[in-house]
């Protein structure tokens, strides 16, 4: 098991101590090495407050997070930036590539900033570029290329450092359809060869690539389902059935 999340709550309160709200209210789930693990939910369901929660972007108000059993809230902060280099990579909607640095050096940065040796840099880096199809477009910067294009250099450069967890949040909101389909293979690529992924999405077309999904309705887990034995197109039917029964008020045990 790479993570565990043990009855995490999060209460957001104002400047004055009141409870303005309660995010997360018990939430427990374990993600095991080398699963593709989706979460999906309404705006304001919690979803993207358990990223930051795992994340180490955020704290939790009580419970504890394991990765690979070591309590996560045992990080120095002093520590912290240092871990998320080293155990954590980071897939956002809107690339957050550096425009002054061209590909290659976008991927490199994680790296550089670790001290890894550049021998060693260019040893990981290019077998990524041709997995990921964006070879040709080392030596371009990032003002120079599409957004699908962007989106695979920053997944590049999210698993150059051999993360132990893969955090992507939304990474097909900002592309159109085409886009969207190649960077989801290149997800599905990373996930056969071993990378354990967690994604947060709207989209039921990016849950429907995951091996399992969890569906957060207001603070708590409302249901999963997984793939099986079901292909792209079944997964994505099953997920949409969920989603309709869980807005409109439905329970969970609705759905066949």
């Amino acid at each position: 098991m790479i993570l565990e999340l043990n009855n995490i709550t999060k209460t957001y309160k104002t400047r004055f101590g009141k409870v303005s709200s309660q995010a997360l209210k018990g939430i427990s789930f374990t993600v095991e090495e080398g699963e593709y693990v989706a979460i999906m939910g309404e705006s304001g369901s919690g979803k993207t407050t358990i990223l930051n929660i795992i994340s180490t972007l955020d704290n939790p108000t009580s419970g504890t997070i394991l990765l690979e059993g070591k309590p996560m809230e045992n990080i120095k902060a002093s520590d912290m930036a240092r871990f998320r280099r080293e155990n954590l990579g980071f897939v956002f909607q809107d690339f957050n590539l550096l425009d002054t640095f061209n590909v290659k050096d976008n991927i490199l940065l994680p790296l550089v900033l670790s001290n890894i040796h550049i021998k060693e840099m260019e040893k990981r880096v290019h077998p990524i570029l041709k997995m990921l199809n964006i070879e040709k477009l080392s030596e371009n910067y990032p003002y120079e290329i599409s957004g699908g294009e962007k989106q695979r250099v920053a997944i590049a450069r999210a698993i150059i450092t051999k993360p132990k967890l893969l955090l992507a949040d939304e990474p097909t909101g900002a592309l159109d359809s085409r886009a969207s389909k190649t960077v989801l293979n290149s997800f599905r690529q990373i996930n056969n060869d071993g990378q354990t992924i967690l994604m947060v999405t709207h989209s039921i077309a990016a849950a429907s690539h995951a091996d399992r999904i969890l569906f957060i309705k207001d603070g708590v887990i409302y249901n999963q389902i997984f793939r099986g034995k079901r292909n792209n197109d079944e997964l994505y039917n099953l997920i949409s059935d969920t989603l309709s029964v869980m807005t409109t008020g439905g329970n969970a045990d609705e759905i066949i």
